[in-house]
């Protein structure tokens, strides 16, 4: 008789909502703007393959903004003989002409700076036949100068948090011969 007491008798006590209305409503945004994110693109002057990877950037600003940005990306490829390791390092200065429309902002932001490029070729099974140094592996680094060009849409998820998407075509300089591919990011944003 005491458990059933117990049980049914206490009243249920809660501090209050854990999600409030508040919650999701829409702010004025402010001027400043962190996101991150996965990336997935075509590597700079590597004519197949997927490099993927992480990309950041901080922009500042309201219709007009500027900022900086920074990704970083690998691609592998193998042949008979060799396998090439990629890993692409963007660093960019950008600007965007942006545009609030609810719960989202519009975008379109250019991107310029240089696109640092590691590779390191490996011969297939060259430890295997005696090759040491340069015969069995080699490596390069080397800087090109680069573009994007993306179209960005962030979405308020919740308080300052936003959901960011951006996508589009990118240039960039080898050899002399200009070498066309695509770029996009999928993350998450900070807008205080």
């Amino acid at each position: 008789m005491i458990l059933v007491g117990v049980l049914l008798g206490g009243t249920a006590r809660a501090e209050g909502p854990l999600l409030t209305d508040d919650t999701w409503r829409v702010r004025a945004p402010g001027p400043l703007t962190v996101d991150a994110g996965l990336i997935l693109g075509l590597p700079a002057a590597f004519p197949t393959g997927m490099s993927t990877g992480v990309g950041a950037g901080a922009m500042l600003g309201r219709r007009l903004a500027w900022g900086i940005r920074a990704s970083w990306s690998t691609a592998s490829e193998s042949s008979i003989d060799w396998t090439v390791t990629r890993a692409d390092l963007k660093l960019r200065a950008a600007v965007a002409i942006q545009h609030d429309a609810g719960r989202g902002r519009l975008a379109l932001r250019l991107g310029l700076g240089p696109t640092i490029v590691h590779e390191d070729r490996l011969r297939n099974q060259g430890a295997r036949a005696g090759l040491t140094g340069s015969d069995l592996e080699t490596t390069a680094l080397t800087a090109l100068p680069a573009a994007d060009l993306e179209a960005v849409v962030a979405v308020h998820v919740a308080g300052p948090w936003l959901l960011t998407m951006s996508g589009g075509p990118t240039v960039v300089v080898a050899d002399g011969t200009l070498h066309g591919g695509w770029v996009a990011q999928l993350g998450a944003g900070w807008q205080p």
